[in-house]
């Protein structure tokens, strides 16, 4: 759990090294364009981290998948159609995070 957590941070950490000089160079175009102060796009940020945290999301239940399917592949070869499936399923997570962003930058 202690290296869920941690990834989970990390991941929080790379998005915002990434995305507060996107950030600051968009605020500095509308400051320059307007007379406005400066703010924080906070759609940007709800965006990104719908698709980061699905993504990480999305990793941790493929690793648990991919582990347990190693081992009952090695007493049952059969099954192998069955683990595929079972691990393309939490891909549809990472999907459903990237609509969820498209719609939070669409509207309003």
């Amino acid at each position: 759990m202690k290296k869920f957590v941690l990834a989970i941070l990390l991941g929080v950490v790379i998005l915002l090294i990434f995305a507060f000089p996107v950030l600051a160079a968009q605020a500095e175009a509308q400051a320059a364009t307007t007379a406005q102060a400066p703010s924080v796009n906070w759609k940007a940020i709800s965006a990104a981290l719908a698709v980061s945290v699905s993504a990480l999301a999305s990793a941790w239940a493929q690793s648990k998948i991919g582990s347990a399917a190693a081992g009952a592949l090695a007493e049952k070869p059969e099954l192998g159609g069955i683990f595929i499936v079972l691990e393309a399923i939490p891909e549809t997570m990472i999907i459903l995070g990237f609509v969820v962003a498209l719609l939070i930058m669409i509207m309003a």
